[in-house]
Protein backbone atom coordinates (compact mmCIF):
# COMPACT_ATOMS: atom_id res chain seq x y z
CA UNK A 1 0.00 0.00 0.00
CA UNK A 2 1.37 3.51 -0.86
CA UNK A 3 1.92 5.77 2.20
CA UNK A 4 0.87 9.20 0.43
CA UNK A 5 -1.21 10.60 -1.79
CA UNK A 6 -2.38 13.17 -3.16
CA UNK A 7 -6.14 12.95 -3.08
CA UNK A 8 -7.11 10.12 -0.62
CA UNK A 9 -10.72 9.04 -1.58
CA UNK A 10 -12.86 7.53 1.54
CA UNK A 11 -16.02 5.94 -0.65
CA UNK A 12 -15.49 3.34 -3.92
CA UNK A 13 -18.88 3.56 -5.35
CA UNK A 14 -19.48 5.21 -8.98
CA UNK A 15 -18.79 8.77 -7.11
CA UNK A 16 -15.49 7.87 -5.84
CA UNK A 17 -14.45 6.09 -8.69
CA UNK A 18 -15.65 8.57 -11.23
CA UNK A 19 -13.91 11.40 -9.41
CA UNK A 20 -10.73 8.73 -9.14
CA UNK A 21 -10.79 8.97 -13.02
CA UNK A 22 -11.20 12.16 -13.71
CA UNK A 23 -8.17 13.21 -10.74
CA UNK A 24 -6.34 10.96 -12.88
CA UNK A 25 -7.14 12.45 -16.12
CA UNK A 26 -5.50 15.47 -14.64
CA UNK A 27 -2.65 14.14 -13.57
CA UNK A 28 -3.28 13.87 -9.62
CA UNK A 29 -1.97 11.42 -7.62
CA UNK A 30 -5.34 9.77 -6.17
CA UNK A 31 -6.09 6.72 -3.63
CA UNK A 32 -9.50 5.03 -3.00
CA UNK A 33 -10.24 3.22 -0.05
CA UNK A 34 -13.36 1.31 1.08
CA UNK A 35 -14.69 -0.84 3.54
CA UNK A 36 -16.23 -3.82 0.94
CA UNK A 37 -15.96 -4.35 -2.36
CA UNK A 38 -15.48 -1.45 -4.64
CA UNK A 39 -18.64 -0.25 -6.38
CA UNK A 40 -20.60 -3.17 -4.08
CA UNK A 41 -23.24 -1.36 -2.37
CA UNK A 42 -25.92 1.22 -3.99
CA UNK A 43 -23.90 1.85 -7.08
CA UNK A 44 -24.08 -2.01 -8.26
CA UNK A 45 -27.53 -1.94 -7.13
CA UNK A 46 -28.71 0.85 -8.88
CA UNK A 47 -31.21 0.91 -12.21
CA UNK A 48 -28.90 2.61 -14.09
CA UNK A 49 -31.30 5.03 -15.66
CA UNK A 50 -30.27 8.07 -17.65
CA UNK A 51 -33.55 9.17 -17.44
CA UNK A 52 -33.87 13.18 -16.21
CA UNK A 53 -37.38 13.82 -16.80
CA UNK A 54 -38.72 11.84 -13.55
CA UNK A 55 -36.44 13.85 -10.88
CA UNK A 56 -37.28 17.21 -11.96
CA UNK A 57 -40.18 19.27 -11.74
CA UNK A 58 -39.22 22.18 -14.18
CA UNK A 59 -35.93 24.45 -14.61
CA UNK A 60 -33.42 24.91 -11.23
CA UNK A 61 -30.09 24.20 -10.18
CA UNK A 62 -30.68 20.06 -10.00
CA UNK A 63 -31.87 20.18 -13.58
CA UNK A 64 -28.95 22.17 -14.62
CA UNK A 65 -26.25 19.78 -12.86
CA UNK A 66 -28.76 16.49 -14.15
CA UNK A 67 -29.11 17.78 -17.55
CA UNK A 68 -25.06 18.68 -17.43
CA UNK A 69 -24.37 15.14 -16.86
CA UNK A 70 -26.67 13.36 -18.87
CA UNK A 71 -25.46 15.13 -21.92
CA UNK A 72 -21.77 13.91 -21.59
CA UNK A 73 -22.79 10.43 -21.55
CA UNK A 74 -22.70 9.96 -25.32
CA UNK A 75 -19.10 11.23 -25.62
CA UNK A 76 -17.94 9.77 -22.53
CA UNK A 77 -19.20 5.79 -22.71
CA UNK A 78 -17.00 5.01 -25.35
CA UNK A 79 -14.23 7.20 -23.68
CA UNK A 80 -14.67 5.12 -20.45
CA UNK A 81 -14.92 2.06 -22.54
CA UNK A 82 -11.68 2.25 -24.71
CA UNK A 83 -9.93 3.65 -21.48
CA UNK A 84 -11.78 0.63 -19.33
CA UNK A 85 -12.29 -2.34 -21.99
CA UNK A 86 -15.73 -3.03 -20.41
CA UNK A 87 -18.89 -2.85 -22.37
CA UNK A 88 -21.79 -0.19 -20.62
CA UNK A 89 -24.79 -1.49 -22.59
CA UNK A 90 -25.45 1.87 -23.11
CA UNK A 91 -28.67 2.26 -24.81
CA UNK A 92 -30.83 5.42 -25.63
CA UNK A 93 -34.19 3.55 -24.97
CA UNK A 94 -36.58 6.40 -25.03
CA UNK A 95 -38.89 6.14 -21.99
CA UNK A 96 -42.85 6.31 -21.70
CA UNK A 97 -44.45 8.00 -18.83
CA UNK A 98 -47.84 6.89 -18.04
CA UNK A 99 -51.26 7.40 -16.43
CA UNK A 100 -54.00 5.37 -16.02
CA UNK A 101 -57.06 6.98 -14.65
CA UNK A 102 -58.36 9.74 -17.18
CA UNK A 103 -58.36 12.57 -13.91
CA UNK A 104 -54.69 12.18 -14.41
CA UNK A 105 -54.57 13.59 -17.41
CA UNK A 106 -54.35 16.76 -16.93
CA UNK A 107 -51.64 16.79 -14.08
CA UNK A 108 -49.30 14.72 -16.60
CA UNK A 109 -50.09 17.75 -19.12
CA UNK A 110 -48.77 20.12 -16.65
CA UNK A 111 -45.71 18.21 -16.13
CA UNK A 112 -44.97 18.27 -19.83
CA UNK A 113 -45.67 21.81 -19.73
CA UNK A 114 -43.24 22.49 -16.88
CA UNK A 115 -40.46 19.62 -18.51
CA UNK A 116 -40.29 22.02 -21.63
CA UNK A 117 -37.87 24.41 -20.78
CA UNK A 118 -35.34 21.87 -20.21
CA UNK A 119 -35.05 21.15 -24.18
CA UNK A 120 -36.02 17.68 -24.54
CA UNK A 121 -37.80 16.07 -26.63
CA UNK A 122 -41.51 14.83 -25.99
CA UNK A 123 -44.56 13.98 -27.93
CA UNK A 124 -47.77 13.68 -26.31
CA UNK A 125 -49.32 10.17 -26.75
CA UNK A 126 -53.02 8.93 -26.64
CA UNK A 127 -53.80 5.20 -25.04
CA UNK A 128 -53.67 3.81 -28.61
CA UNK A 129 -50.54 5.30 -29.36
CA UNK A 130 -48.80 4.14 -26.37
CA UNK A 131 -49.50 0.71 -27.18
CA UNK A 132 -48.76 1.02 -31.04
CA UNK A 133 -45.31 1.72 -29.47
CA UNK A 134 -45.63 -0.77 -26.64
CA UNK A 135 -48.06 -4.13 -26.85
CA UNK A 136 -47.82 -5.20 -23.62
CA UNK A 137 -49.68 -1.80 -22.01
CA UNK A 138 -52.93 -2.26 -20.34
CA UNK A 139 -55.94 -1.59 -22.49
CA UNK A 140 -56.80 1.17 -19.75
CA UNK A 141 -53.79 3.31 -20.46
CA UNK A 142 -55.25 6.48 -21.15
CA UNK A 143 -52.41 8.52 -22.42
CA UNK A 144 -48.30 8.73 -22.17
CA UNK A 145 -45.59 11.09 -22.78
CA UNK A 146 -43.07 9.60 -25.02
CA UNK A 147 -39.12 11.20 -24.17
CA UNK A 148 -37.17 9.82 -27.31
CA UNK A 149 -33.98 10.53 -26.03
CA UNK A 150 -33.91 9.24 -22.20
CA UNK A 151 -31.48 5.93 -21.73
CA UNK A 152 -30.05 4.14 -19.42
CA UNK A 153 -26.49 1.94 -19.21
CA UNK A 154 -25.53 -0.87 -16.88
CA UNK A 155 -25.03 0.73 -13.41
CA UNK A 156 -22.90 -2.63 -12.31
CA UNK A 157 -20.87 -2.14 -15.47
CA UNK A 158 -19.92 1.91 -14.87
CA UNK A 159 -18.57 1.77 -11.47
CA UNK A 160 -16.30 -0.84 -12.31
CA UNK A 161 -15.35 1.13 -15.56
CA UNK A 162 -14.18 4.15 -13.95
CA UNK A 163 -12.50 2.17 -11.20
CA UNK A 164 -10.55 0.23 -13.80
CA UNK A 165 -9.80 3.13 -16.20
CA UNK A 166 -8.44 4.96 -13.03
CA UNK A 167 -6.36 2.21 -12.04
CA UNK A 168 -4.94 1.76 -16.02
CA UNK A 169 -4.14 5.44 -15.47
CA UNK A 170 -2.21 5.05 -11.97
CA UNK A 171 -5.08 5.11 -9.15
CA UNK A 172 -4.57 3.32 -6.29
CA UNK A 173 -8.05 1.25 -5.09
CA UNK A 174 -7.68 -0.03 -1.51
CA UNK A 175 -11.05 -2.75 -1.25
CA UNK A 176 -11.61 -3.54 2.42
CA UNK A 177 -10.00 -1.10 4.27
CA UNK A 178 -12.02 0.84 7.11
CA UNK A 179 -11.22 4.40 7.86
CA UNK A 180 -10.65 4.31 11.68
CA UNK A 181 -9.12 7.89 12.32
CA UNK A 182 -7.36 11.11 10.81
CA UNK A 183 -4.57 13.28 11.83
CA UNK A 184 -5.08 16.98 11.51
CA UNK A 185 -2.64 19.85 11.27
CA UNK A 186 -5.05 23.10 12.04
CA UNK A 187 -7.80 22.84 9.63
CA UNK A 188 -5.99 20.46 7.26
CA UNK A 189 -6.04 16.60 6.93
CA UNK A 190 -2.64 15.06 6.71
CA UNK A 191 -3.34 11.32 7.47
CA UNK A 192 -6.00 8.82 7.14
CA UNK A 193 -5.64 5.76 9.31
CA UNK A 194 -7.21 2.45 8.34
CA UNK A 195 -8.08 -0.43 9.67
CA UNK A 196 -4.94 -3.40 9.43
CA UNK A 197 -2.66 -1.23 10.77
CA UNK A 198 -2.11 1.18 7.66
CA UNK A 199 -2.30 5.01 7.32
CA UNK A 200 -1.91 7.41 4.20
CA UNK A 201 -0.80 10.74 4.31
CA UNK A 202 -2.53 13.37 2.37
CA UNK A 203 -3.03 16.88 0.78
CA UNK A 204 -6.63 16.41 0.36
CA UNK A 205 -9.83 13.89 1.40
CA UNK A 206 -12.94 13.60 -0.67
CA UNK A 207 -15.71 12.41 1.07
CA UNK A 208 -17.73 9.93 -0.79
CA UNK A 209 -19.55 7.28 1.24
CA UNK A 210 -23.03 7.50 0.09
CA UNK A 211 -25.37 6.25 2.62
CA UNK A 212 -22.67 5.38 5.16
CA UNK A 213 -21.72 8.74 5.30
CA UNK A 214 -22.90 9.26 8.61
CA UNK A 215 -19.55 7.11 9.36
CA UNK A 216 -17.68 10.30 8.52
CA UNK A 217 -19.69 12.57 11.42
CA UNK A 218 -17.04 11.47 14.29
CA UNK A 219 -14.42 11.31 12.23
CA UNK A 220 -14.23 15.34 10.80
CA UNK A 221 -16.21 16.58 13.50
CA UNK A 222 -18.52 17.94 11.30
CA UNK A 223 -22.97 16.73 11.03
CA UNK A 224 -23.33 15.42 7.63
CA UNK A 225 -27.53 14.88 6.75
CA UNK A 226 -27.53 11.47 4.92
CA UNK A 227 -29.49 8.71 5.34
CA UNK A 228 -29.81 6.19 3.80
CA UNK A 229 -33.44 4.38 2.18
CA UNK A 230 -33.85 1.20 1.19
CA UNK A 231 -34.95 0.19 -2.61
CA UNK A 232 -36.24 -3.64 -3.27
CA UNK A 233 -35.72 -3.94 -7.07
CA UNK A 234 -36.24 -7.05 -9.01
CA UNK A 235 -35.71 -8.78 -12.50
CA UNK A 236 -37.89 -10.28 -14.50
CA UNK A 237 -37.36 -12.46 -17.76
CA UNK A 238 -38.93 -10.72 -20.98
CA UNK A 239 -41.85 -12.06 -22.56
CA UNK A 240 -40.70 -13.43 -26.59
CA UNK A 241 -41.00 -10.88 -29.34
CA UNK A 242 -43.04 -9.12 -30.69
CA UNK A 243 -44.36 -8.77 -27.23
CA UNK A 244 -40.70 -7.76 -25.41
CA UNK A 245 -40.55 -4.48 -23.67
CA UNK A 246 -38.56 -1.80 -25.55
CA UNK A 247 -39.15 1.49 -24.13
CA UNK A 248 -38.71 2.51 -20.19
CA UNK A 249 -41.78 2.45 -18.55
CA UNK A 250 -42.48 4.74 -15.72
CA UNK A 251 -46.03 4.79 -13.95
CA UNK A 252 -47.69 4.69 -10.40
CA UNK A 253 -44.33 5.46 -8.79
CA UNK A 254 -42.60 2.47 -10.49
CA UNK A 255 -39.68 2.31 -13.62
CA UNK A 256 -39.74 -0.50 -15.51
CA UNK A 257 -36.11 -0.93 -17.91
CA UNK A 258 -35.55 -3.55 -20.36
CA UNK A 259 -31.89 -4.60 -20.35
CA UNK A 260 -29.80 -6.15 -23.29
CA UNK A 261 -29.01 -9.56 -20.82
CA UNK A 262 -33.19 -10.57 -21.72
CA UNK A 263 -34.37 -8.97 -18.22
CA UNK A 264 -37.08 -6.20 -17.40
CA UNK A 265 -35.87 -4.59 -13.77
CA UNK A 266 -39.07 -3.07 -11.94
CA UNK A 267 -37.95 -0.93 -9.24
CA UNK A 268 -37.92 0.56 -6.91
CA UNK A 269 -39.32 1.15 -2.99
CA UNK A 270 -38.46 4.60 -0.92
CA UNK A 271 -38.52 2.89 2.55
CA UNK A 272 -36.58 4.76 5.82
CA UNK A 273 -35.05 1.44 7.09
CA UNK A 274 -32.38 2.32 8.56
CA UNK A 275 -29.18 0.10 7.24
CA UNK A 276 -31.57 -2.88 7.10
CA UNK A 277 -31.16 -4.25 3.04
CA UNK A 278 -33.40 -7.25 3.49
CA UNK A 279 -36.46 -7.85 1.10
CA UNK A 280 -40.17 -7.80 2.22
CA UNK A 281 -42.77 -9.56 1.27
CA UNK A 282 -44.42 -6.10 0.89
CA UNK A 283 -41.87 -4.14 -1.05
CA UNK A 284 -41.54 -7.14 -3.94
CA UNK A 285 -45.49 -7.78 -3.61
CA UNK A 286 -45.91 -4.20 -4.37
CA UNK A 287 -43.50 -3.65 -7.47
CA UNK A 288 -45.15 -6.60 -9.06
CA UNK A 289 -48.59 -6.20 -8.52
CA UNK A 290 -47.64 -2.47 -9.86
CA UNK A 291 -45.95 -3.97 -12.66
CA UNK A 292 -49.08 -6.34 -13.79
CA UNK A 293 -51.47 -3.37 -13.64
CA UNK A 294 -49.38 -1.36 -16.19
CA UNK A 295 -48.20 -4.26 -18.31
CA UNK A 296 -50.74 -7.24 -17.42
CA UNK A 297 -49.04 -9.60 -20.33
CA UNK A 298 -45.87 -9.86 -17.57
CA UNK A 299 -48.16 -11.65 -14.98
CA UNK A 300 -46.76 -14.98 -16.40
CA UNK A 301 -42.83 -13.73 -16.82
CA UNK A 302 -40.40 -15.51 -14.77
CA UNK A 303 -39.01 -13.63 -11.54
CA UNK A 304 -34.79 -13.53 -12.76
CA UNK A 305 -33.42 -12.07 -9.27
CA UNK A 306 -34.47 -9.87 -6.50
CA UNK A 307 -32.34 -7.64 -4.26
CA UNK A 308 -32.05 -4.49 -2.89
CA UNK A 309 -29.72 -1.09 -2.08
CA UNK A 310 -29.58 1.56 0.13
CA UNK A 311 -29.59 5.23 -1.39
CA UNK A 312 -27.95 8.27 0.38
CA UNK A 313 -31.04 10.17 1.22
CA UNK A 314 -30.85 14.19 2.33
CA UNK A 315 -33.15 16.19 3.61
CA UNK A 316 -34.10 18.31 0.46
CA UNK A 317 -33.23 14.88 -1.74
CA UNK A 318 -29.93 17.25 -3.61
CA UNK A 319 -26.47 16.18 -3.20
CA UNK A 320 -24.10 17.36 -1.53
CA UNK A 321 -21.12 18.92 -3.51
CA UNK A 322 -17.76 21.03 -2.46
CA UNK A 323 -15.89 22.31 0.73
CA UNK A 324 -16.41 21.02 4.00
CA UNK A 325 -16.37 24.50 5.36
CA UNK A 326 -14.73 23.38 8.82
CA UNK A 327 -11.65 21.65 6.41
CA UNK A 328 -9.55 23.67 3.90
CA UNK A 329 -9.08 20.53 2.34
CA UNK A 330 -11.96 17.86 2.69
CA UNK A 331 -14.43 18.06 -0.19
CA UNK A 332 -17.90 16.31 0.06
CA UNK A 333 -19.58 14.52 -2.72
CA UNK A 334 -22.39 12.69 -0.86
CA UNK A 335 -26.23 12.58 -1.17
CA UNK A 336 -27.23 11.61 -4.70
CA UNK A 337 -30.06 9.84 -3.47
CA UNK A 338 -31.24 7.26 -6.73
CA UNK A 339 -29.97 9.70 -9.24
CA UNK A 340 -25.56 9.25 -8.95
CA UNK A 341 -25.43 7.12 -11.62
CA UNK A 342 -26.81 9.86 -13.18
CA UNK A 343 -24.71 12.05 -11.79
CA UNK A 344 -21.45 10.50 -12.56
CA UNK A 345 -20.26 12.17 -14.87
CA UNK A 346 -20.56 15.45 -13.88
CA UNK A 347 -19.74 15.05 -10.13
CA UNK A 348 -16.21 13.55 -11.09
CA UNK A 349 -15.40 16.01 -13.87
CA UNK A 350 -16.29 18.97 -11.20
CA UNK A 351 -15.15 18.02 -8.19
CA UNK A 352 -12.03 17.04 -9.56
CA UNK A 353 -11.58 20.53 -11.36
CA UNK A 354 -12.78 21.92 -7.62
CA UNK A 355 -9.97 20.18 -5.83
CA UNK A 356 -7.20 20.75 -8.50
CA UNK A 357 -8.09 24.39 -9.25
CA UNK A 358 -9.67 25.69 -5.76
CA UNK A 359 -12.24 27.04 -8.12
CA UNK A 360 -16.18 26.66 -7.32
CA UNK A 361 -18.32 25.81 -10.85
CA UNK A 362 -21.47 27.78 -10.46
CA UNK A 363 -23.10 24.47 -11.29
CA UNK A 364 -21.95 23.32 -7.70
CA UNK A 365 -22.54 26.31 -5.73
CA UNK A 366 -26.60 25.24 -4.68
CA UNK A 367 -25.72 22.29 -3.27
CA UNK A 368 -22.92 23.21 -0.79
CA UNK A 369 -23.47 21.74 2.84
CA UNK A 370 -24.21 25.03 4.34
CA UNK A 371 -27.54 25.40 3.05
CA UNK A 372 -28.05 23.41 6.02
CA UNK A 373 -28.24 24.35 9.40
CA UNK A 374 -24.82 25.24 10.47
CA UNK A 375 -24.68 23.66 14.08
CA UNK A 376 -26.46 20.65 13.46
CA UNK A 377 -27.12 19.90 9.76
CA UNK A 378 -28.95 16.31 10.67
CA UNK A 379 -32.12 18.45 12.04
CA UNK A 380 -32.37 21.38 9.88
Amino acid sequence: MQSTTDVLIIGGGVIGCSIAYSLRKLGVAVTVVDTGEIGAEASSAAAGLLAPLGSLSGPGPLADLLLASWSMFPALVPELEEASGIRLAYERSGSLRLVRNPKNVANLRKRMQAWRPLGLEMQWLTGDEARWREPLLAPDITAAIFAPEESQISAPQVVKAFARAAVNLGAELYPHHQVIGAVSHINNITKIRLSQGAAIDCKHVIVATGAWTCDMESLLDIALPVMPQRGQMLALKQPAAPLALKHIIFGEAIYLAPKNDGTIVVGATREDAGFEKHLTAGGIAWLLATAIRLLPGLAGAAIDQMWAGLRPKTPDNLPILGKASRWQNVTLAVGHGSIGVALSAITGKSIAELVVTGNVLALLAPFTAERFAVNDLRYA
